[in-house]
């Protein structure tokens, strides 16, 4: 089913991309300074929030399809799982994402770098849901068809 191999390649890279920061830019980020830290964010955060949330989108629209042409719960699953970072960012993450938008580069400091340490923290969870939903994609792929 074409829906649910695009929906599986979606969330595969919404994990990837989501693993990417986690792992590489989120941690070199910590290397620098308040300063540093505040002026690589701002525009980091802008484009992939953009490209994150698309992928989501795309990803659990792909998944519901797939659901309905097949009835697999995993697809189902799946769908939830890559769709739970945006509830997750605009209720949880968005506080964190404002204030330090919100931070002039003048202004950076312990304060800006706490809020990135916990931006951090909390990319996590979108990191998880994401690997989550490709996990659940893949496994309704392998599964046989109602």
């Amino acid at each position: 089913m074409l829906s649910g191999q695009l929906a599986l390649m979606i969330a595969a890279a919404f994990a990837g991309v989501a693993i990417y920061v986690s792992a590489c830019e989120h941690p070199a980020r910590l290397k620098l300074d308040p300063r540093g830290m505040l002026m690589q964010w701002k525009p980091s955060y802008k484009h992939g929030a953009a490209m994150q949330a698309s992928l989501a989108l795309i990803g659990t629209v792909l998944g519901l399809v797939a659901w309905w042409q097949g009835g697999h719960w995993l697809w189902l699953a799946g769908a939830i799982s890559l769709i739970l970072p945006w509830p997750w960012t605009l209720f949880v993450i968005k506080p964190t994402n404002d204030e330090l938008l919100a931070t002039e580069l003048d202004a950076a400091g312990p304060r800006s770098q706490a809020l990135i340490e916990k931006w951090g923290r909390l990319h996590a969870v979108r990191t998880a849901l994401g690997v989550l939903a490709a996990l659940l994609y893949f496994a309704a792929s392998l599964s046989p068809s109602r």
